[in-house]
């Protein structure tokens, strides 16, 4: 069975997986799994200390898979968990302050780089654009919930 699908949405997948590909062989290139990237990601970018629901939140990555990558790089000593009543605060060691810096620094300032070749009203139309997919999207994601369920 082949269903149609317009062009542009063909494309922007295409440039979605893309992306993806490049986080993905950033994260083997560095000797993690993308989980684990994403957890080290989220803390560079919030800082040390940040909750464990904080970095769920930001990666847009399940509690279960993110506690699970927690979990490893807590075993392998990169980071450690300091519990705050029910919140864990995600610390990371010597070894997690060095690796972010060496690996996972590089790629926060890769991003900033690229974004910042476009130029300022390229960079909001960018944005504008992509939180109006996003909402447009959701959108229809719930109606169709409706007619399924």
């Amino acid at each position: 069975m082949k269903i149609h699908q317009e062009y542009e949405v063909q494309q922007f997948n295409r440039l979605y997986k893309e992306l993806d590909d490049i986080y993905h062989e950033i994260a083997l290139a560095i000797g993690v799994s993308d989980s684990a990237f994403e957890v080290l990601y989220v803390v560079c970018i919030l800082g040390d200390g940040c909750l464990q629901k904080d970095i769920c939140r930001e990666a847009y990555v399940s509690k279960q898979t993110i506690s699970s990558s927690v979990r490893s790089l807590e075993r392998n000593g990169f980071l450690y968990l300091e519990k705050s009543g029910r919140d864990k605060h995600i610390c990371l060691t010597e070894k997690g302050r060095q690796f972010v810096e060496q690996k996972i620094r590089p790629v926060v300032d890769m991003e900033n780089g690229a974004f910042l070749e476009m130029e300022p009203d390229e960079r909001a139309e960018f944005i504008r654009l992509s939180q109006k997919y996003v909402d447009l999207f959701g959108k229809k994601e719930k109606e169709l919930l409706e007619v399924l369920t």
